[in-house]
């Protein structure tokens, strides 16, 4: 849009010629409006670059120290954005007590024999013992005790646990739990085992505050899940290859517009993480994500996992490749098998 500064009025300022006693507050109106009209294009082009607004978190719960630092700022990025929910890291411990709203948590490491004392009455006690890929579900003010020590992820949640659920969740006891190929790893034969989910044709246990599914990826479509109507994502990581990566990119909007990107932004686009036994890796909504090379993960969604909230951005990489001529290492990753077309599930 023009703007003629002589003899016309712009966002209601009087031009001084014509009114010389309000030549500085004319000026003074003018610069504001310019400055305004410069924040706003600011602030459109840092939204055109499609980041989000909280960034990509790891904590490496395998350290010594669990990696405090970096998973009070996961943990504290995790609440802001998911209210009424927490996250907390129990390590090496051998008795739990839930507070006011149910827990849900997820071994992580070790093995022992659990007994969750029931609020409404009568114990509970895991047989065979519980190990890592188990879940434990709390409801408000039950207690768990474990004959040996145990590391757990735990999720706070606000929604209360169906009558039908049970204390614990065994992906590889529970006959009522198969492998179910799709999402991250649709090849036949992919371990793949529902244990929480948002529809029961899919698994035995519904819950819609937070799902989630272990499975093994080795070559994940890339994809992200919407800001409106998509969740936020975990990677619990419970194994892994040498080699297993997690690419990412927070340019969300720039990838899906592939005409445009140049070959400057496309070498800053995609990061790669290297995933090692006892990484929890944050994934906002908004946010690409490609799983490869062979890690075993809890992968735990919050609210839960929503029909049609998959994007995929294979196509999309590839283009910015064909179009920018990219090859071997400035090549930007995707899967090939879903490459040809939009992905979306």
């Amino acid at each position: 849009m023009s703007m003629a500064f002589m003899g016309t009025r712009v966002a209601g300022v009087v031009n001084p010629a014509r009114r010389g006693g309000a030549s500085r507050r004319g000026a003074a109106r003018l610069a504001l409006a310019a400055a305004l009209f410069a924040l706003s294009s600011c602030a459109s082009s840092v939204a055109d670059m499609g980041e989000t607004a909280t960034p990509i978190r790891v904590a490496h719960l395998a350290r010594e120290d669990g990696d405090a630092g970096a998973l009070k700022t996961l943990s504290a990025d995790f609440e802001r954005r998911n209210p009424g929910y927490a996250l907390d890291w129990h390590s090496d411990f051998r008795e739990f007590e839930a507070g006011g709203q149910p827990v849900i948590g997820f071994v992580q490491a070790g093995s022992a024999r659990v007994t969750v004392q029931r609020a409404g009455g009568g114990d509970v006690v895991s047989d065979p013992e519980l190990t890592v890929g188990d879940v434990l579900l709390l409801r408000p003010t039950e207690r768990l005790t474990a004959d040996s020590s145990i590391s757990v992820v735990f999720f706070t949640v606000p929604a209360a646990l169906p009558v039908g659920l049970p204390s614990f969740v065994r992906p590889d006891w529970d006959e009522r739990i198969t492998d179910t190929p799709g999402g991250c790893a649709e090849e036949t034969g992919a371990y793949r085992r529902i244990l929480l989910t948002w529809m029961e044709t899919v698994g035995p246990y519904v819950y819609h505050a937070l799902n989630c599914h272990r499975v093994r990826i080795t070559d994940s479509f890339a994809h992200y899940h919407p800001v409106e109507g998509g969740f936020d994502e975990f990677y619990l990581v419970q194994m892994a290859q040498p080699g297993a990566v997690l690419y990412t990119s927070e340019a969300t909007n720039r990838i899906e517009d592939p005409t445009s990107v140049s070959e400057g932004e496309a070498a800053r686009m995609i990061d790669k993480h290297v995933l090692e036994v006892g990484d929890l890796v944050y994934l906002p909504r908004g946010t690409v994500h490609r799983g490869y090379g062979g890690v075993l993960a809890q992968i735990i969604t919050v609210p839960g996992f929503r029909p049609g909230a998959e994007i995929g951005v294979d196509h999309y990489l590839r283009a910015i490749n064909e179009n920018l001529g990219l090859t071997g290492e400035a090549a930007l990753p995707y899967r090939e098998a879903s490459s040809t077309r939009a992905v979306v599930r």
